[in-house]
């Protein structure tokens, strides 16, 4: 049983990190179910305070993902109607598949500055403010990610 946990832990903490750049995975929960899986063979006995940490973490980056880009639409002198723009393009790029994902945010932000009578400049500047913070929300989980792929490693090497 415990080599039949480790192999799936092991393929959750995988596909968690690969989920963090392809559409439709959600990566970081992923990888902290390895984590749980690995924690309940016994190769590895994580701490509650470990897991519950973790556990917050990847419910952070998760919130933040769909926050940061709108952040940053706003604060690159995006109005409403930007931030609006890129939550629709956000919304309508997961259907769309990974180009739709990275770049839906930022056409929806450019194309709701430009609905709104902004000039094309500051439509632009919006739009890669949210493209900006689409790529540190990824930024975000990638890391959270790469420490659940350590900590798996590390348990199963140290043990």
């Amino acid at each position: 049983m415990d080599i039949l946990l480790i192999i799936l832990a092991g393929l959750f903490v995988l596909t968690g990190f690969l989920g963090c750049v392809l559409p439709l995975l959600p990566g970081t929960p992923l990888s902290y179910v390895g984590i749980l899986l690995l924690h309940f063979s016994s190769q590895a006995d994580f701490s509650t305070g470990f897991l519950l940490f973790w556990a917050a973490m990847v419910v952070l980056v998760q919130v933040l993902d769909y926050f940061i880009p709108l952040w940053g639409a706003r604060r690159f002198g995006g109005s409403k109607a930007g931030v609006w723009g890129s939550a629709v393009g956000m919304v309508v790029g997961l259907f769309l598949g990974p180009w739709g994902i990275i770049l839906g945010p930022f056409v929806g932000a450019v194309a709701g500055e430009l609905l709104s009578g902004r000039q094309t400049g500051q439509a632009l500047r919006a739009g890669f403010g949210s493209f900006i913070g689409f790529l540190l929300g990824s930024s975000a989980k990638l890391v959270v990610a790469g420490f659940l792929i350590f900590y798996y490693v590390e348990a199963l090497l140290c043990s």
